[in-house]
């Protein structure tokens, strides 16, 4: 077997400072590999190394860990042949998971364009390739995938989100930032897990159930050649898609379908198409596991609003998923919570209203994680908000309180429902993560968006109006309050106006929850440990 280090290292790399540093890759059994990182700490040369030998075709050894440190060389050898990489940083390296929100390049955002000719940032770029297989050309292609300095030119197809992120995270720091993009528009959550994890929870199950079904009785050429036929179909439907919104404004998505034909998207399920269950778990996560990090920034659920009530129980199995594949079980997991959607006029599902709140009970349950709120950061009839500086630095809030204790809790942290009382017709509503006051914006203290419900369960608009650090409610068509709700929609067609002091929304809520999205069997906790 060819001697090979994992694709992710390559010149310009970013190692993680503080914590072992795993090498790894492939090489003929009975060989040894030697590593060897020649730094400089107080301009004296040093040397860092590791050995291991090869096993079954895998090998894998760890640096000790090493301070932040820049124009660093990298040798890596098993006797016979040698690579050497340079120019690698040693500072903070993080993953930037999930679906188009996150893969949303730094060119197509608002102020994208000042970023790339303005910007001096200290931030690298890795980008996992986007392969729905593997075959040989994976493999070449993979060779080819290297690490990226910034500038005008590479960084325009990063991450906004991430870079967003990285940028602010590497000036509070004063260390390079790496980032590992790992992301594919349209994805559900099971497309990053493996196919063992999801058979392990009865809901996570029925994405495998429902592939399973789509793919019964097909051979894997004739799965090839349907989604071939699809890809021919879709390119030429995108096209007369672009042609309709160039040439009738206002068109509605109906009547794009009528004139055109059906959108078939994502197309039929089989072992080409990059959205079924776990595939792109094994063609770009398993590549780079255990590159070493600090931790994951995760941008998804839009893909998931068909079954919302199984996303509480998904994306808790995806971090205990990833975490188990890094050997850290604390390894921290920033996400961000959904935006405002809706095409209008359109019917509100309020489908991502239960993914919003799926997402902030993991934020409340499972440890080391960190929500970043954006439900005034949404675009109607735009599933892709152009606007992505709030959502880079309210993530990069995340990071400073949770991980590097930089931060204060109400710096990073929205206020998020803590209980309701009822007295009379008020109802008065306190929220955790709050102690310094509630900031309405806007030329009226009239809060927008909170609705009551009595014995019936029939909501209310209700008017709002902040007291300290609570909002009381009442409603002139309610007069024994049961339960309340805020920002319920999946799009706030009012807008948003309630804040804490350091500019963070309330997250949305309603009083009284479903069990279905809050429950993690402990049954699967124990398979899980096991």
């Amino acid at each position: 077997m060819k001697f090979k280090v994992a694709a992710i290292f390559s010149d310009n790399m970013v190692l993680q400072r503080n914590k072992t540093i795993a090498v790894f890759g492939e090489g003929k059994d009975g060989k040894t590999v030697e590593v060897e990182l020649i730094y400089k700490e107080d301009n004296i040369e040093k040397k860092a190394t590791a050995k291991t030998d090869i096993c079954n075709g895998k090998w894998i050894t760890e640096l000790p860990p090493l301070k932040e440190n820049e124009n660093c060389t990298m040798t890596v050898t098993d006797g016979e042949n040698s690579k050497t990489f340079k120019n690698i940083a040693i500072g903070e390296v993080w993953l930037c998971g999930g679906q188009s929100n996150m893969e949303f390049e730094l060119q197509n955002i608002t102020g994208g364009k000042s970023h790339l000719e303005n910007d001096k940032p200290n931030v690298r770029f890795y980008y996992t390739q986007k392969k729905t297989h593997i075959d040989e050309e994976f493999y070449k292609c993979e060779e080819e995938t290297c690490w990226e300095t910034f500038d005008s030119e590479t960084a325009k197809n990063w991450s906004a989100v991430g870079y967003l992120f990285a940028l602010r995270l590497s000036k509070a720091l004063g260390v390079t930032v790496g980032l590992v993009g790992c992301n594919w528009g349209g994805t559900s959550a099971s497309a990053w897990m493996s196919r063992e994890y999801l058979a392990l929870d009865e809901y996570a199950n029925t994405y495998l159930e429902d592939y399973d079904k789509a793919t019964e009785g097909k051979s894997e050429e004739e799965q090839i050649k349907e989604y071939e036929e699809y890809l021919i179909y879709e390119a030429e439907w995108n096209k007369k898609c672009d042609e309709c919104y160039a040439t009738i404004p206002g068109i509605t998505w109906d009547e794009v379908q009528e004139r055109i034909g059906v959108c078939k998207w994502p197309g039929p399920m089989g072992c080409r198409n990059p959205f079924r269950p776990h595939g792109l778990y094994e063609t770009m996560i398993e590549r780079i596991i255990p590159y070493t990090m600090r931790g994951f920034i995760y941008y998804q659920g839009e893909s998931d609003d068909h079954k919302p009530n199984f996303y509480y129980r998904l994306l808790s199995l995806l971090i205990k998923q990833w975490r188990n594949d890094w050997n850290d079980e604390d390894m921290p997991f920033l996400f961000v919570q959904l935006p405002g959607h809706m095409y209008y006029p359109g019917e509100d599902l309020k489908h991502w209203c239960i993914i919003r709140e799926a997402q902030e009970q993991v934020a409340e349950t499972v440890p080391n994680t960190g929500m970043a709120v954006i439900i005034d950061a949404g675009e109607l009839n735009d599933i892709h908000p152009k606007d992505k500086e709030p959502v880079g630095e309210r993530l990069y809030r995340q990071a400073m309180y949770k991980v590097y204790g930089m931060m204060k809790e109400e710096e990073a942290e929205s206020p998020i429902y803590d209980s309701c009382v009822a007295d009379g017709n008020r109802m008065t509503i306190t929220f955790k993560h709050l102690t310094e006051g509630l900031v309405v914006t806007g030329d009226t203290d009239e809060i927008i968006g909170f609705e009551v419900a009595g014995e019936d369960n029939k909501y209310y608009p209700g008017e709002a109006h902040a007291e300290g650090n609570t909002v009381v409610v009442t409603s002139d068509k309610v007069d024994k309050p049961m339960a309340v709700r805020y920002i319920w929609t999946n799009y706030p067609l009012q807008g948003v106006n309630l804040y804490n002091k350091y500019g963070l929304p309330v997250a949305p809520f309603r009083s009284v929850r479903e069990e279905s999205t809050t429950t993690y069997d402990i049954k699967i906790q124990q398979q899980l440990e096991l």
